[in-house]
């Protein structure tokens, strides 16, 4: 076992809560221990949610061992059907309630609840968040709309002429990243094309939306790591296609709207035509010239990164020098898009592998998670969050989708504003001999005496155990401070490199300049 401070997914039965927190008219019953209850904060703290989870816990203890946790677990799924009425149930076992061994499922149904009640058993062990979400909804779908299937052969039915299509929107769940937004988008994008939603699952939905998703005639998956295997099943059972191109970013919004147009037999031109984004024509502006060429590492679930390569080097004009996830279960998805970027795919879910890789190709810009928000915010790189796992932050009041063409909007926003335009630079190194902006200097309006300190001795730099100790001499500390703060950082750690490299143990003004001929080749 690796013993870890941080963790890109929690444990499976987290998953599990994601899908029950997200849906309406669901409550999970989940044998656990006292302490396990710490999972509502993700919700309620991170979130932002104005009520707490629809989570039943036994919450046993240790003095519980040694009687009938069992019997303690069905008068906890009986008390939460007294309570809370709900019109289906989930039931199952944390990571550590799952050690005794209780069988929730069958002591559950012991209880003859007249509702529907799921068992989900989640190997706490092998497995993590992102696959407890899915496993969650696919049995869900499985229980739910099992029924409801036609016999095995049948052929689906020819929508009525004058009918609009419709669709269900599979795989946003509570917790997500920029679910709720992307729900409103993408619905829009689909009213525009004359394609109804019939259901969003599982956020928003109630267990008897679930038993209807076989009404639709196709599906669209918004979140593959959630929903793809629920749609499979879907598919083989009720004959619905279902989406492959995730709308994120201009080209591959386009893709999906021709690819929801055919599903639906409409004609897209128009919506296509009057798409409204204004990240391509920024991007060929002479404003963005210096966004050409950035060295951007990318890592986060498999949906997002893919995504964010792929706007990153078409759009933007970025080079992708790192791409990576945590999500083991689609690790083919990322070596087939790092082939395209001809770059080794990291596939980890240790953050110190990830800061080794990040702090090794000393990229210009890190799009990641608040793992490498923090990781990118020590090595002094500009970062902007791009998937889950995330913080209260990632979760604004404001409309902020990532699919879309508005989403494309947002993106672009959040990902160049870490990085300092090309006009500002320019102005920058105009006047970087003006008195007025050297480190010394202050705005006037602070009047004397608010001077920056300048070294006025050697300066001792950090260096690692491998390497030589280099000392700054005062007049290279003070070119050194001649460069426009925004680099300095990149500045220094290159010299210091470079010195270490070249066996120089005192840095002057010409080994800076030195290295900074060597790195601009």
């Amino acid at each position: 076992m690796q013993l870890t401070v941080w963790t890109y997914e929690g444990p499976p039965h987290v998953g599990a809560m994601r899908v029950a927190t997200g849906m309406e008219g669901l409550h999970y019953v989940l044998h656990a221990p006292q302490g396990d209850t710490y999972a509502d904060l993700l919700f309620t703290m991170i979130e932002r949610r104005d009520r707490r989870p629809p989570v039943t816990y036994t919450t046993f203890s240790a003095r519980d061992l040694g009687g009938d946790t069992a019997e303690l677990f069905k008068t906890a799924a009986q008390n939460a059907y007294d309570r809370f009425q709900p019109q289906a149930m989930l039931v199952g076992a944390s990571c550590t309630g799952s050690l005794i061994q209780d069988d929730p499922g069958g002591l559950a149904r012991a209880l003859a609840l007249p509702i529907p009640v799921v068992a989900v058993d989640l190997p706490a062990y092998q497995r993590k968040e992102n696959w407890g979400a899915a496993e969650t909804f696919y049995q869900l779908v499985r229980a739910l709309a099992g029924p409801s299937a036609p016999a095995p052969g049948t052929a689906r039915p020819e929508r009525a002429a004058g009918v609009r299509a419709r669709c269900n929107l599979l795989g946003p769940t509570a917790l997500g990243y920029r679910h709720r937004d992307d729900i409103v988008e993408i619905t829009s994008l689909l009213a525009k094309l004359g394609i109804d939603v019939n259901v969003t699952a599982p956020m928003g939905a109630t267990p008897a939306d679930i038993a209807r998703l076989g009404e639709a005639d196709f599906n669209v998956v918004l979140y593959p790591e959630i929903a793809g295997q629920a749609a499979s099943w879907l598919q083989r059972t009720f004959g619905q296609p279902f989406t492959k191109t995730v709308p994120i970013g201009v080209s591959a919004t386009r893709e999906f709207v021709a690819e929801v147009a055919k599903f639906a037999g409409v004609d897209a031109s128009a919506t296509l035509a009057s798409a409204s984004t204004r990240l391509p024509w920024y991007s060929r502006s002479v404003d963005s010239t210096y966004l050409t060429g950035k060295r951007v590492f990318i890592f986060g679930d498999a949906t997002h990164a893919v995504a964010a390569a792929r706007i990153a080097s078409d759009e933007l004009g970025f080079k992708v020098v790192g791409l990576g996830t945590y999500s083991r279960e689609f690790g083919r998805e990322i070596r087939e898009a790092a082939k395209r970027y001809d770059v080794e795919p990291l596939i980890t879910d240790d953050y110190l592998e990830v800061e080794a890789k990040v702090a090794e190709l000393q990229p210009e810009l890190v799009l990641g998670t608040q793992m490498e928000r923090h990781i990118a915010k020590r090595l002094g790189v500009p970062c902007a969050v791009i998937s889950a796992p995330v913080h209260v932050q990632d979760f604004p009041a404001r409309y902020a989708p990532q699919m879309g063409f508005e989403g494309a909007n947002v993106i672009f926003d959040t990902w160049v504003h870490p990085l300092m335009m090309g006009l500002e630079e320019h102005l920058l190194a105009m006047f970087k001999d003006d008195f007025e902006f050297k480190d010394g200097a202050v705005p006037s309006h602070l009047g004397a005496g608010h001077s920056a300190p300048v070294a006025d001795g050697p300066v001792q730099a950090p260096s690692n155990a491998s390497n030589i100790a280099v000392v700054w001499a005062v007049d290279a500390e003070k070119e050194l401070y001649k460069i426009p703060f925004f680099v300095r950082g990149k500045a220094r750690r290159n010299t210091e490199r470079f010195a270490n490299e070249n066996g120089v143990a005192t840095i002057t003004i010409e080994t800076l300049y030195d290295a900074k001929a060597h790195y601009a080749r």
